[in-house]
């Protein structure tokens, strides 16, 4: 996997587990039960994203032939 690659699906991983912690912060917090679920929602959404980068750049990787 080529490093832009890397970084960006490094960086989509640091937003998961930021969106994360907020989420469980505000959910430990007795806070607003919707804003958990919106941030919960966008974890979802952001691990989906994650794992489609890690595999388009693992299948650009292996057409190049580094696999």
């Amino acid at each position: 996997m080529s490093s832009a690659m890397f970084f960006l699906a490094f960086v989509i991983m640091l937003a998961v587990v930021a969106v994360l912690m907020v989420g469980l912060r505000n959910l430990m917090r007795d806070g607003d039960g919707n804003f958990s679920n919106k941030m919960m929602q966008l974890r979802v959404f952001l691990q989906f994203i994650a794992v489609a980068v890690i595999v388009i750049g693992l299948y650009i990787a292996r057409s190049n032939g580094a696999g």
